[in-house]
């Protein structure tokens, strides 16, 4: 292969990759949701700030990442920084085993709904971040596992408590609106 050969596949692997303006320009048009994103899971806003900032900064200065993945890379990098920010642990596991919900449709504020914003930020360090990351951004309970540093199992728990947290949350929210209904009468 002659050098110029070498240097067009070169260029044509380079080019596979995200390079600076690509993660530039995804964090100047998904400023809003990336920053979203690190405020639900730090619940303050000079943490989700720095986790965004230093997720712009990893993720030109990281590992190359194919360009069609460069999105989903700036998500886990403001997820990485929020995680070494915060540590969260999961809780000691209850005796008594948990609600288990078969599907997100059987909250009230299921698919095709939205969450409560102040529900979701009230929820622990953990269940915050296992709702956010297996729920909301739909990673794989290993995956949430390998970020979180914990096991499957520990997702599985965390998951479920946060869900049903925010089911009370939601049911609590119900029976609220309709009481104040009824005063209303």
């Amino acid at each position: 292969m002659t050098e110029l050969a070498h240097i067009r596949v070169h260029e044509e692997k380079a080019s596979e990759y995200a390079s600076h303006e690509d993660f530039l320009r995804i964090f100047n048009e998904d400023t809003d949701s990336l920053y979203q994103l690190s405020f639900l899971l730090t619940r303050d806003a000079v943490k989700a700030e720095e986790c965004f900032v230093g997720g712009i900064e990893d993720s030109i200065a990281g590992n190359s990442v194919f360009r069609e993945w460069a999105r989903s890379w700036a998500k886990r990098v403001i997820i990485q920084n929020a995680v070494r920010k915060l540590s969260p642990r999961p809780r000691q596991s209850d005796s008594a085993s948990p609600t288990i919900f078969a599907d997100v449709d059987q909250l009230s504020s299921g698919r095709g709904r939205h969450f409560a914003m102040e529900a979701v930020l009230g929820l622990e360090d953990f269940e915050r971040f296992v709702f956010i990351m297996s729920v909301l951004e739909h990673y794989s309970e290993h995956d949430c596992a390998l970020l979180l540093g914990c096991s499957v199992g520990d997702i599985r728990e965390g998951r479920i408590r946060a869900l049903k947290e925010l089911a009370d949350s939601a049911h609590m929210e119900a029976t609220a609106s309709q009481l104040l209904l009824q005063e209303k009468k």
